[in-house]
């Protein structure tokens, strides 16, 4: 497989989920101002959206959408126990979870690194990011990850998320909870694997 992604952007999820998958993986670095490929090629060729990430299959098909990516990667070894099985409640709890992270965090988070977003826009963003976090907070009071003692792919993408108020002056020390819970996740090996691959640790 070969998974496209630009350094600390949310393909940093899929990254860390085939590490702690144990699955083999070409990296392909993409420029996304440009939409080129590290070492040469148009990324639009690739995904006609322009964005990362894009995790091109063993048969030549190429899947896009981090949560949808995350959960196929999953599936691929069950004995990591990155996602429920599927067809289970806990499945769906999941995927209540990817898709709260991706509509609620992740699309909050792109107004403020929008050039273009109005400062009541970005004051916008900040307010519905911080309510967010609250209730993040009281769902990982007393549990070690979102679905409780086990880590999964959920995880892997708020960590992913979490990680980028740093670049846009949104201080998590707020919410003692989640700055807990970015540094357990941070310190699991694979999870350091992969930022140090990406570049974004030594």
């Amino acid at each position: 497989m070969k998974l496209y992604y630009s350094s600390g952007a949310c393909s940093l999820s899929p990254h860390i989920v085939l590490r702690e998958a144990g699955l083999p993986v070409e990296l392909k670095k993409v420029d996304l101002a440009g939409k080129t490929i590290e070492g040469g090629g148009d990324y639009l060729q690739v995904n006609p959206k322009g964005y990362v990430p894009a995790l091109e299959l063993p048969n030549g098909e190429v899947l896009t959408e981090g949560p949808a990516i995350v959960q196929y990667i999953a599936d691929q070894n069950t004995d990591s126990r990155l996602a429920p099985k599927a067809g289970t409640l806990e499945r769906y709890r999941l995927q209540e979870w990817l898709n709260f992270i991706t509509s609620e965090i992740h699309k909050s988070f792109s107004a403020l690194f929008s050039k273009t977003a109005s400062a009541d826009w970005k004051a916008g963003a900040i307010a519905n990011l911080s309510k967010r976090f609250d209730f993040l907070s009281s769902k990982l009071q007393g549990r070690k990850y979102l679905m409780g003692e086990q880590f999964t792919v959920a995880d892997a993408y708020l960590f992913t998320v979490l990680s980028w108020s740093k670049y846009v002056n949104l201080e998590l020390g707020k919410w003692p909870v989640l700055v807990e819970y970015h540094a357990r996740v941070a310190a699991r090996p694979k999870v350091q694997e992969a930022l140090k691959a990406e570049g974004l640790i030594k």
